[in-house]
């Protein structure tokens, strides 16, 4: 297929197709979008210890914005590229510990999950929550898991709790909060983000129609239900 047919194509019913990665490999030779990748690779280093607490030990990170965000506009290559470089430059200017770099396999793979639900699709509520839905059981509970027993087995010589009720009752409560805070997120940069001249999908779907109020309203009583049982179930541990 011609490249500027690819390049016109808006959206894409799914990424499992040769058009979807050659456009998002093709993002790669443009300046614009490496200039664009460059300072998203620097907001989440700048907001990497930048979070909202909401309870004891208890805190929502607000850099899976921007990498949820930057995952829409770039896509999955290029999207996987900038989290490996945040990966190692945030230990670089911003050491804590001894670096591992199992550790970018995480930050690779968010990138992947928000870049194939997000990039040339059309975004729907739904359809952000289950990434963000995605990312923490996936991502933080199932692939961290192995990341951080390897870890704390080749660099600190200890032993790693593999099956860790109150971490994944954690990721579990944080979900619904972060879902609803993704869809407003993304819903308020995707105008200026068009305007600036990147494709992104239209913002119809993430409208404040009834449908989506009630169920970001659903979610959002989730959220604050799950964060209480939390707290509940930490003070008595």
């Amino acid at each position: 297929m011609p490249k500027m047919r690819i390049q016109s194509l808006d959206t894409f019913a799914h990424p499992f197709s040769r058009a979807y990665w050659r456009l998002a490999a093709s993002e790669m030779s443009s300046t614009k979008m490496l200039v664009f990748a460059a300072l998203m690779a620097a907001l989440r280093i700048a907001l990497k210890t930048v979070s909202i607490p909401i309870g004891d030990n208890l805190n929502i990170g607000v850099q899976f914005l921007v990498n949820a965000y930057g995952a829409m506009v770039m896509g999955p290559v290029l999207a996987m590229l900038t989290a490996l470089v945040t990966d190692v430059l945030g230990f670089v200017l911003h050491p804590d510990g001894v670096y591992f770099p199992l550790f970018a396999l995480t930050e690779m793979a968010g990138a992947l999950v928000f870049a194939l639900t997000f990039y040339r699709a059309k975004l729907t509520v739904k359809r952000v929550t289950l990434a963000r839905f995605t990312v923490n059981v996936l991502v933080n509970i199932v692939l961290q898991t192995p990341v951080m027993a390897a870890y704390y087995h080749l660099m600190l010589g200890r032993n790693y709790t593999l099956f860790n009720a109150m971490r994944i009752f954690k990721n579990l409560a944080l979900f619904p909060i972060e879902a609803v805070l993704l869809v407003f997120f993304l819903r308020m940069t995707i105008p200026p983000t068009r305007r600036m001249g990147f494709f992104v999908s239209p913002i119809d779907e993430l409208k404040i129609s009834p449908k989506n109020v009630a169920m970001l309203a659903g979610l959002a009583l989730l959220g604050i239900a799950m964060v209480l049982v939390y707290l509940f179930l930490r003070a008595k541990g």
